[in-house]
């Protein structure tokens, strides 16, 4: 019975640290919306962030073995094209990495 007890309270305090983790910058900032440190942070952060997952997930990739990198070019291409035409990060990521996966399972 203590087991049952010590996991739900877990569970509950987990929940509510995330949830106030979550809604606090919404808290404290609702009044400086247009501060001009949370615009500048709202347009750079994103693509920098992006950046930073591109660099980590080729930074592992040996460029000179046999088909070193293609599929991984490949993936990045369609995301390029996607983002570029759809504008939509979202189905860009999901395009590349659908079709990065079915490289990586038809080799």
């Amino acid at each position: 019975m203590d087991n049952i007890f010590y996991l739900i309270s877990f569970i509950l305090t987990m929940s509510l640290a995330t949830f106030v983790t979550r809604a606090a910058p919404f808290i404290l900032f609702h009044k400086q919306g247009e501060h001009p440190l949370l615009v500048f942070l709202g347009r750079y952060l994103p693509p920098a962030i992006m950046l930073l997952l591109l660099i980590y997930c080729v930074k592992d990739i040996n460029w000179f073995v046999d088909k070193g990198g293609v599929n991984e070019l490949i993936a990045l291409s369609v995301v390029t094209a996607a983002h570029l035409m759809l504008r939509n990060p979202l189905i860009s990521i999901l395009c590349g990495t659908g079709l990065y996966m079915f490289l990586q399972q038809s080799a």
